[in-house]
């Protein structure tokens, strides 16, 4: 998955001393809406682990974690995974972050829109979860961007790392075909 200035692509082994970098640079970013990243990426060891985990649930199609990278330079520039996975109900729930140098370019509303594709496509998903914050501007317009529509909100849906519960906004895609 591609345009001009970035792609979307799977781990590979080589990649843990750049994720590992991405989310050192970036830990302030990720530590309120992804404590469990974070942790799972705390030394280099655990990001080595982290890709291994991260290949295996592809496999077994439990979740699909994608790095955004630039074309150029292949550097990681953020994450997008496709979680929450039902089966049954072919429904599923987009996560993404982006780094700070990235944020309001377009790129996060890129990759989510490239992963719809191959969500629907490729791993035939009905319906497609985005789960955001009010305050959380840059997400509420990723959604929006992408024709995902708010449902509802979901009450105590999200309790950050030492901090009370957060209500959370549940918008959805269709696919229609």
């Amino acid at each position: 998955m591609t345009i001009a200035n970035f792609i979307i692509d799977a781990f590979k082994p080589n990649d843990a001393n750049q994720l590992y970098q991405f989310i050192v640079d970036n830990n302030e970013r990720l530590k309120y809406y992804f404590p469990k990243t974070l942790s799972a990426n705390a030394t280099l060891e655990k990001t080595q682990e982290y890709i291994v985990l991260k290949e295996k649930e592809i496999q077994e199609k439990t979740n699909f974690t994608f790095a955004i990278r630039e074309s150029k330079t292949q550097n990681i520039i953020g994450l997008i995974i496709i979680k929450k996975i039902d089966w049954d109900k072919k429904q599923g729930e987009f996560a993404y972050c982006i780094g700070s140098d990235y944020e309001s370019k377009g790129v996060t509303s890129f990759a989510v829109n490239e992963m719809t594709k191959f969500a629907f496509e490729k791993l035939k998903l009905k319906t497609l979860q985005i789960i955001a914050h009010k305050t959380n501007y840059g997400s509420v317009k990723v959604a929006t961007n992408n024709g995902f529509v708010w449902q509802r909100t979901l009450a105590n849906e999200f309790t950050p790392t030492n901090a009370s519960p957060l209500d959370m906004e549940l918008y959805e895609l269709t696919n229609e075909r």
